[in-house]
């Protein structure tokens, strides 16, 4: 029979997944990694905050979070460049955070715990706020859910089909705040990043559309949360790294395996997204050569094809042929 903390362990490990696992592949199809980095960074200064003031550190680190996230999508449309941009908010933000911390002398020996997690300690409350957090996270996620991914693959593209991308832009921040706030007691700041990645990684190689692939990220997740508890209880390892360990093992495995990766070299990125055409050519005996002109071509003629497909499926008008369809599906890929 199963402790009572290992049972609340693998619920909070759970539930965490299933946020981050369909937000994660956002972040994967937009290449946001280091937006996430520095919005989940920010939650020890939300920490800090939380304590000093005697707050819940979840409605701390919530706060803290979408002002981070509130921050970087106010900065990034004002023509800064992004890598810096968030490379230097989010190194701050954990600095400050950390000295914040220090001046709070009655939680110095639990910093390890906001750093890297403590899901062992979780309590009824906590699972409770992680469960309703991941409840508005999937609800925000279905309810623009073809919004989003129209906005994903070609924001002029969502602007011609009446969908404000700035919004859509706000609705993932908001669903990355909540997520970060959930998942700081489970895997702890430094690691948070890594639940929407990996898992969501592990599965672009294993689906075809994104639907599936939402699916597999949340399942993935949720194995490496309970194979991660069940290593920390069997090696005594620390519970946060060890599900993070796993998740990476899933993305390794399914690599040796030789599972394909759905996005070619030749395939043109739209939006952040790596627009579905051609498979790449033969390489060149030398191996350097670049691919041929045509094959080029063809892949931006099968992307526009793409968006004019994917645009008048979204308008509600029918596809033409099994081939639009599984056109449009490729271009999520």
């Amino acid at each position: 029979m199963l402790d009572d903390f290992l049972i609340r362990a693998a619920l909070a490990g759970i539930g965490v997944a299933l946020a981050a696992g369909p937000l994660g592949a956002f972040v994967v199809w937009r290449r946001m990694a280091y937006f996430g980095d520095a919005t989940s960074h920010a939650a020890i200064l939300g920490v800090a905050l939380a304590l000093a003031t005697e707050l819940p550190v979840g409605l701390g680190t919530l706060a803290v979070a979408l002002v981070m996230a509130a921050t970087v999508a106010t900065l990034s449309g004002r023509g800064w460049a992004m890598d810096t941009m968030l490379g230097v908010l989010a190194h701050s933000a954990l600095a400050f955070g950390l000295v914040a911390v220090s001046f709070l002398p009655s939680v110095r020996t639990d910093l390890s715990a906001w750093l890297f997690g403590d899901i062992l300690a979780v309590s009824v409350p906590d699972l409770a706020f992680i469960w309703a957090g991941a409840a508005l996270v999937l609800a925000l996620l279905l309810w623009r859910w073809s919004a989003l991914l129209t906005a994903t693959i070609n924001e002029d593209l969502a602007a011609a089909s009446g969908i404000d991308p700035a919004r859509e832009r706000l609705i993932l921040t908001l669903a990355l705040a909540v997520t970060v706030a959930v998942a700081l007691k489970v895997v702890g700041a430094l690691l948070i990043s890594a639940m929407l990645i990996i898992p969501a990684a592990a599965a672009r190689g294993l689906a075809r559309n994104p639907e599936p692939m939402a699916l597999l990220a949340a399942l993935i997740g949720a194995g490496a949360s309970l194979a991660g508890l069940g290593a920390s209880l069997a090696f005594d390892t620390p519970a946060g790294p060890s599900i993070v360990a796993a998740a990476a093992l899933a993305f390794s495995s399914r690599r040796s395996c030789g599972a394909p990766e759905t996005v070619h070299s030749a395939q043109i990125s739209c939006g952040g997204f790596a627009a579905g055409g051609s498979p790449p050519p033969p390489a060149a005996a030398d191996g350097g050569a670049k691919p041929p002109r045509h094959g080029r071509l063809q892949a931006f003629r099968r992307t526009i094809r793409a968006h004019v497909v994917f645009g008048r499926q979204m308008s509600g008008s029918p596809l033409r042929s099994g081939g639009d369809q599984s056109l449009m599906r490729q271009t999520l890929r």
